[in-house]
């Protein structure tokens, strides 16, 4: 059973579930999980492990709209080495900094596999939920695609410190704050563009028509891809770049785009009933999934 299809059995007992964070009385909360073999490719270092753990968590806060409050983390490994916990409480504090946030603290344990839990908190009393968008809304993304995917093949290649820069992604909870004036609906590209977009169809009762060229690719992707193909699978289908992932009512664009300090790019549109397509061809609902495929 992957996560996903977990989710899904436990929805009937978690009626709140299947957002990016949870809302309570205004307060934002989303935990993760990373392992070291799943995640933390040959060559990560424990600053880019910090950074990268806590960031994650805290780009599901910037996916609900949300200011970011604070985070903790659980750090296990194999043995408590100094160095590698001071570097990793580094690159924690410092994720928290670039977003105004605080890290106060966690919980050590000793672990056969480095292993890393995190929680952030975040606070709105108006929540950017997945389930808003509504046919004929635009569909944009944040940033650009591929930025991690394209990091796995530098560690791959031996171009060890590039692959931790690239690695060490800043989460969009600015950007995620001032869309939601604007936004329908909204959530983080953890599990890759193609996977986002149908989750955003399934919570929003609608499909999306893709535009395959308007995709803004990182420039480390086309140089770490073999070819056209290659270039759309890893700003596509690998996942984990963090990028927000939202709809928006046409006419709003132009003033999100001026209040956003970041590019805007329109990648598609939602349309009636449930399929994704690009190009007139569907869009496999494939990507990042804990668990399985």
């Amino acid at each position: 059973m992957d996560e996903r299809t977990a989710l899904r059995m436990l929805a009937a007992d978690l009626p709140n579930a299947g957002d990016d964070a949870a809302v309570v009385d205004g307060l934002v909360v989303t935990t993760d999980m990373l392992h070291e073999v799943t995640d933390f490719p040959t060559g990560t270092t424990r600053y880019t492990a910090g950074w990268r753990a806590v960031g994650a968590s805290l780009s599901d806060v910037a996916a609900m709209g949300a200011t970011a409050t604070c985070a903790v983390a659980v750090y296990a490994a194999p043995e408590l080495d100094e160095t590698d916990l001071a570097d990793f409480l580094d690159g924690a504090q410092d994720v928290c900094d670039a977003v105004s946030a605080e890290y106060v603290g966690g919980d050590l344990d000793t672990h056969q596999e480095f292993t890393t839990a995190t929680t952030a908190i975040g606070r709105t009393e108006d929540p950017v939920l997945r389930s808003g968008g509504r046919p004929g809304d635009l569909l944009c993304v944040t940033g650009e695609l591929g930025r991690s995917a394209a990091a796995v093949r530098l560690f791959e290649s031996g171009d060890i410190e590039r692959a931790n820069d690239l690695f060490q992604f800043t989460p969009r909870v600015r950007a995620g704050v001032e869309l939601r004036e604007f936004a329908t609906s909204m959530m983080d590209s953890s599990d890759g563009l193609a996977r986002s977009v149908h989750q955003l169809a399934e919570a929003s009762d609608c499909g999306f028509d893709l535009d395959w060229d308007a995709l803004p690719v990182h420039d480390a992707v086309r140089e770490v891809a073999t070819d056209d193909a290659d270039r759309r699978e890893l700003s596509t289908y690998f996942g984990e770049d963090f990028e927000l992932v939202f709809t928006i009512p046409e006419a709003e664009l132009d003033a999100a785009r001026d209040a956003v300090d970041l590019p805007l790019t329109v990648v598609g549109r939602a349309t009636d009933g449930s399929e994704v397509v690009a190009d007139g061809d569907a869009v496999p609902d494939r990507g990042y999934t804990h668990g399985g495929d």
